[in-house]
């Protein structure tokens, strides 16, 4: 089957190709001719990875998904939630690192959660799949792997960040997996 992941993102896009497998031929917005930023703007994760999905739909008609992806601090309110990769005022990590770290100065309350919604249009119908990752934040970054606020994440249960695990340790656990688990299952039941 042959999908377009409605991504420019190269940590994402080696992520979810390692589930996938064989059975589906991943293009890129790259590979379908699509050079634009896609529109984020409806302020919610669940509706900006709908309006990324539906922009791909719209415009290549080719099926597809897209995700949106946030870190939800508990004690900021859901901060920075929606506005994850820019929250700094820029898509630096280390700079959004430093907010965030600035903002829960004087915190006790270290929780946060990941979450990801993905959008399937699969020949224009819309489902979507929704994974939650809990853990804290740590007072400094640990690692050097991952990507965004992995140094500072450490999932509940475990004694590493995302940022010290491997990929395929991360995978294993991580909020995209969650979701994106629950969209292979939903893809291969389709091909049976």
């Amino acid at each position: 089957m042959e999908l377009c992941f409605a991504t420019n993102n190269q940590h994402k896009l080696a992520e979810v190709s390692a589930w996938l497998g064989d059975a589906f031929l991943l293009k890129t917005l790259n590979d379908i001719g699509c050079r634009n930023e896609l529109p984020e703007t409806t302020g919610t994760i669940p509706g900006n990875s709908r309006q990324k999905a539906e922009y791909v739909w719209t415009n290549y008609g080719v099926s597809c998904f897209a995700d949106d992806s946030g870190l939800e601090v508990y004690a900021l309110n859901g901060e920075p939630g929606v506005d994850s990769a820019h929250y700094s005022g820029s898509r630096n990590a280390e700079q959004n690192i430093q907010k965030l770290l600035t903002n829960l100065d004087g915190q006790t309350n270290r929780k946060a959660r990941f979450i990801t919604v993905f959008t399937l249009l699969l020949h224009g119908i819309e489902h979507q799949f929704e994974g939650i990752v809990e853990g804290q934040l740590l007072t400094e970054t640990r690692g050097t792997g991952g990507f965004g606020y992995d140094p500072l994440f450490l999932p509940d249960g475990y004694d590493r960040t995302f940022a010290e695990m491997s990929i395929e340790e991360k995978n294993a656990i991580s909020h995209r997996s969650r979701a994106l688990t629950k969209m292979v299952a939903y893809l291969k039941e389709q091909i049976n």
